[in-house]
């Protein structure tokens, strides 16, 4: 039965910013304006962006319930510290299952490591100045790929650390991410409201009201989470 094991507290808001975290994260903001600009997408290309944008949030939607399904049901009782060790234990009650997870796992780690690698070079690339693109040689971009490649060293370099908390490390980054998030937000929805710069693809209301749950919601669990840190029993 769906419930909040002990209660609320720290340690609940804790995780449930590190789920918003994981879904919605500033860096993706910046990689999907960046990642249009750099295909050379046009006012005309909006309608099948959308249909992108779309179709890539409805299947990450339904693979993970999919994942919380499959591992709520089959491995009840299972002690899982991570998702590595769910696909270990899917392995010996099914080779494929197993299988299929661990490849999902590797793709998820591998496109993760090259999307926020590329948001942090096109930004980075925006504030200095620098040429920035991927339709670009290396020699004309030097600073743009040095960027990008000392990004994804150093990624690498903190997954072989030794003994390395790389569970914490991640659900850590992703409430750092949720808490900085509502400040990239507010922006996006004021420019989506300039009528002189939106034009027809000005926010409608609905939109507005999405967005302003989104932001209101961050901020209250921010808020929560805040606040059980300084007063841990406040919330019990």
């Amino acid at each position: 039965m769906p419930n909040f094991p002990g209660g609320f507290n720290g340690e609940m808001f804790f995780f449930l910013m590190a789920n918003i975290g994981t879904t919605i994260a500033p860096w993706m903001l910046f990689f999907q304006q960046s990642s249009v600009v750099d295909k050379g997408m046009a006012e005309k290309d909006i309608p099948w962006g959308r249909v992108d944008t779309w179709l890539g949030a409805w299947v990450t939607i339904i693979v993970a319930v999919f994942i919380v399904v499959l591992t709520g049901t089959v491995l009840i009782g299972v002690e899982i510290n991570d998702a590595a060790q769910a696909s270990e234990a899917l392995w010996q009650t099914d080779r494929y299952v197993g299988a299929m997870m661990a490849i999902g796992l590797f793709d998820a780690g591998f496109l993760g490591a090259i999307c926020i690698s590329l948001a942090s070079s096109w930004a980075f690339g925006e504030i200095f100045g620098w040429a920035h693109s991927l339709n670009t040689k290396i020699k004309e971009a030097p600073w743009f790929y040095a960027n990008y490649f000392f990004t994804l060293v150093t990624a690498g370099l903190v997954v072989l650390i030794p003994g390395a908390p790389l569970v914490l490390i991640t659900l850590f980054v992703q409430v750092v991410a949720v808490t900085l998030l509502p400040a990239a937000l507010v922006f996006l929805i004021l420019l989506l409201n300039d009528k002189p710069t939106m034009g027809e693809y000005c926010n409608t209301l609905g939109q507005n009201i999405i967005g302003g749950t989104i932001v209101t919601t961050i901020i209250f669990l921010s808020t929560c989470y805040g606040l059980s840190a300084l007063f841990p029993h406040l919330f019990q």
